[in-house]
C-alpha cells in the first residue's frame, strides 16, 4: 500500500500537540522591549511562570483564526483573484502575445542595428521576474518552458538558457519580492509592519539581483552560441 502525505491541517495539528507537550518541560518565559537611555531598543528575555497546555491544543485553531482573520482574508482574497487570472488563461495569452511580439521586432529595420537577440532575452527574463516578484509565480512557469526552450534551441542555444529564461528569472523575481503577498504581505503583517512598506528597498534589491542573474545568463547564452558543444546538455539538445 502507498503512503500518502497527510493532509496539512493534520500536520499543523500534530505540531501543535508537539509543542503543547513542550511546555510541561522547558521553563516559560518571554522577550520584552525595552529603550535605553540612548533610545535603542532591546529584547529583554524574562522569565515567567510555565502554564502546560492540555485542552487549550484545540482551541489554538479557533484563536489564531481569530488573531490573524486581516491576514487569512487578505490571503483569500489574493489567492481567488489569482486563480481566476491563472484560470481564464489571461497571463498565458498575454505572455504569447508579448513573445509574438517580441520576435516580430528581428523585422524592424530600426533595431537591425541592435542585438535583437539579447534584446528579446532580457524582455522575457524580466516579465517572468515581474510575475515573480509580484505574485510568486513558480510551478506556473512550467507550461511556458514547452514554448521557450524549443525557441531558445531554434536560436541557437541550448535548453539550459531556455529553463533561466523561464525559472531561473521567476526566482530572481522571488528573491526581491517587492510585491508578493504570499511572503511580504503575510511576513509583514505577522510582524505588525505597514503593509508592503520598505518597497523602496526592495526594489533595490531586485535591480541588483536580476542585474547580475541577467549577466550571467546572458554570458553563458553567448558562450554557448559560439560554442555548441559548451553546453552540457549539447547531446540532448
Amino acid at each position: 500500500m502507498k503512503r500518502k502525505i497527510p493532509h496539512a491541517y493534520v500536520i499543523i495539528f500534530y505540531i501543535i500537540v508537539f509543542c503543547a507537550l513542550l511546555t510541561w518541560f522547558i521553563p516559560g518565559g518571554e522577550y520584552i522591549e525595552q529603550v535605553n537611555t540612548t533610545e535603542e531598543k532591546a529584547m529583554i528575555y524574562q522569565p515567567a511562570e510555565s502554564v502546560p497546555q492540555t485542552w487549550q491544543i484545540f482551541s489554538a485553531f479557533y484563536e489564531e483564526f481569530t488573531d490573524k482573520a486581516d491576514i487569512i482574508v487578505f490571503i483569500l482574497i489574493i489567492g481567488g483573484a489569482f486563480w481566476i487570472v491563472n484560470d481564464s488563461k489571461a497571463f498565458d495569452v498575454g505572455t504569447i502575445s508579448f513573445l509574438r511580439s517580441m520576435r516580430k521586432l528581428e523585422k524592424n529595420r530600426l533595431l537591425r542595428n541592435f542585438d535583437i537577440e539579447k534584446l528579446l532575452l532580457i524582455s522575457i527574463m524580466l516579465l517572468f521576474s515581474i510575475f515573480g516578484a509580484v505574485f510568486e509565480m513558480s510551478e506556473e512557469t512550467i507550461a511556458f518552458c514547452l514554448v521557450l526552450v524549443p525557441m531558445a534551441v531554434s536560436m541557437g542555444y541550448d535548453s539550459i538558457t531556455g529553463i533561466c529564461m523561464v525559472f531561473v528569472a521567476a526566482g530572481l523575481g522571488f528573491a526581491g519580492a517587492m510585491l508578493n503577498p504570499f511572503t511580504i504581505g503575510i511576513a509583514q503583517g505577522l510582524a505588525g509592519l505597514p503593509l508592503f512598506s520598505g518597497i523602496e528597498y526592495r526594489i533595490f534589491c531586485w535591480v541588483v539581483i536580476n542585474s547580475i542573474g541577467f549577466t550571467w545568463i546572458i554570458r553563458y547564452a553567448g558562450k554557448v552560441k559560439k560554442n555548441p558543444e559548451l553546453s552540457a546538455v549539447y547531446e540532448e539538445d
